[in-house]
């Protein structure tokens, strides 16, 4: 059988069109397979779960990180009690980085085996806050005994602290009501449902609803901060990377702007 030029030609252009057609398949996919891998970076993520003292502070902490760390997000920040959040971690909450505002609480989730390796980044003192104008004319610790006082549940670390701090000046107050967290202190003070409160230093930077003063005693009483990336963390990597960034100069440097106080 006789085959034509043109035939030729048409099977010769058929070929040369399937060469081109597959070395664009191959370059497509490449870039697929990159992306992917990239795709995977992009796709770390860290949930912390952190002392509601610690909440402005972490949350400039995070956009930091982030910035410099372009393959990991920091999902979600929770912020509770310190005791809260222990409890939630030990029943199976999926945090990846744990940040206490004591080291009780933290060594809860250490005794589970949850906790990599807590180290100490930062502490923390108690101030007497009174909603804007003072109301209650509280000037002293003393003082508390007598107006509206509201304080943190003995089971977190600020209610803690307010206890130890009252015991040690020798003060009785019977608490209008006890909260979960030092956030709901200050929301209460700061409303005017309470005369006075006791938080942290931290709490009331920059709150123009309150005002504040740092009772006698208080840096008898100071709150020591351990973080911990955990067991469970999704990114082990990532979790670690963000504790290290909370130790590193930076880090601590933001912490100290925030008002907390060294390890």
């Amino acid at each position: 059988m006789r085959i034509s030029k043109a035939t030729v030609m048409v099977g010769a252009a058929a070929v040369l069109l399937g060469g081109a057609l597959s070395g664009c398949a191959s370059g497509a996919e490449q870039p697929s397979s990159d992306d992917s891998g990239s795709s995977g970076a992009g796709k770390q993520t860290v949930t912390i779960y952190a002392a509601a003292s610690l909440k402005r502070a972490f949350g400039e902490l995070a956009q930091r990180f982030e910035a410099s760390h372009s393959g990991i997000t920091i999902s979600q920040i929770v912020t509770d009690g310190s005791s809260v959040l222990a409890t939630q971690i030990v029943e199976g909450a999926p945090a990846d980085v744990f940040a206490s505002a004591d080291e009780k609480n933290m060594q809860t989730v250490v005794d589970a085996k949850l906790a990599v390796k807590p180290e100490l980044f930062a502490s923390n003192t108690l101030v007497v806050v009174v909603p804007k104008g003072n109301p209650g004319k509280v000037k002293t610790l003393a003082d508390l005994a007598s107006v509206t006082t509201v304080l943190c549940e003995a089971e977190v670390p600020c209610g803690a602290a307010s206890n130890a701090l009252l015991a040690n000046a020798k003060v009785a107050v019977k608490p209008a009501s006890l909260e979960q967290n030092v956030t709901a202190v200050l929301e209460k003070v700061a409303a005017g449902e309470a005369d006075a409160g006791l938080v942290y230093a931290t709490d009331v930077l920059g709150d123009d609803q309150v005002e504040s003063f740092v009772p006698e005693g208080a840096d008898q009483v100071v709150n020591r901060y351990p973080i911990s990336a955990l067991t469970g963390a999704k990114y082990p990597e990532a979790a670690q990377a963000f504790v290290d960034f909370v130790l590193s100069d930076e880090g601590q440097q933001l912490l100290k702007d925030d008002a907390f106080g060294p390890a």
